[in-house]
C-alpha cells in the first residue's frame, strides 16, 4: 500500500519512530542501523512494508532499501517473523548476513538475539535455495562482461564473484543486475565481504 513514506522525525523508541507527513504520524517499527540516522526534527525517508493480520496491521520500513529487501528475504522463511527480522538487521549489517547465506555460515545468524541453531540452518538453506544461478554469457565463457557498450571490461570469473553476485541476488537483485554491479567493483584479491559492501554502495 505504501511503497515509502516521508515526512518529518516527530518521535523516536527503542523500536520505532514516529515519521509526521502533513500532520499525520506513522509509527514505523525499524532497525537499530536505520533509527541510527533518525534525528526529531529532521526529514526522513522510509521504505515501508506492511504487515496485516487479523488483530494487527503495523507498518515496517528502513532507510535503506537494501535492508527493506532482506527483511522481505527474511519474514518469507517459515518461523521469522516481523520482529525476528527487525532483529536480525538491528545485529548484523545486509553485507555480514548475504555472506553468511551463501558461504552457508549458519553459525553468524545463530549468534543474533531470537535465533536458534536451527532457524539459523533454515533461513540459510531456504534462501540459499531460491538463488538461480543461470549463466548470462553465451557458451559458457570464463569472462564476465559488465555490460558498457565498447568499453566493456572482463574479469575471470573466480568463486568469490560468483558468491558476491548469488549476495546480491538474495537482496532481490536479478541475476544480470547482480553480475554487472559486482564486475563492476570486483578487484583480484578482495573478499567476498569487501566486494558485497562495494557493491551495495554503487
Amino acid at each position: 500500500m505504501f511503497e515509502f513514506i516521508k515526512g518529518y522525525v516527530a518521535g523516536i523508541d527503542q523500536e520505532s519512530v514516529v515519521i509526521d507527513v502533513n500532520g499525520v504520524g506513522f509509527k514505523i517499527y525499524t532497525s537499530y542501523t536505520s533509527m541510527s540516522g533518525c534525528v526529531e526534527g529532521e526529514a526522513k525517508k522510509f521504505y515501508t512494508y506492511m504487515s496485516v493480520k487479523e488483530d494487527d496491521i503495523s507498518l515496517y520500513g528502513f532507510t535503506s532499501q537494501n535492508e527493506l529487501k532482506l527483511f522481505k528475504e527474511l519474514i518469507s522463511v517459515s518461523g521469522v517473523g516481523p520482529k525476528v527480522a527487525i532483529s536480525v538487521l538491528s545485529q548484523i549489517t545486509v553485507a555480514d548476513f548475504s555472506a553468511a547465506v551463501v558461504t552457508g555460515n549458519h553459525k553468524v545468524l545463530s549468534k543474533v538475539k531470537g535465533i536458534g541453531p536451527k532457524l539459523a540452518q533454515r533461513i540459510v538453506l531456504e534462501l540459499k535455495d531460491r538463488i538461480v544461478k543461470a549463466e548470462l554469457d553465451q557458451g559458457g565463457s570464463d569472462t564476465v562482461s559488465t555490460g558498457t557498450g565498447d568499453a566493456k571490461a572482463f574479469f575471470v570469473k573466480d568463486q568469490t564473484f560468483e558468491d558476491a553476485v548469488e549476495a546480491l541476488c538474495v537482496l532481490g537483485h536479478n541475476q544480470a543486475k547482480a553480475r554487472a554491479i559486482v564486475a563492476s567493483v570486483y578487484r583480484e584479491g578482495m573478499t567476498l565481504e569487501e566486494i558485497v559492501k562495494a557493491s551495495l554502495a554503487v
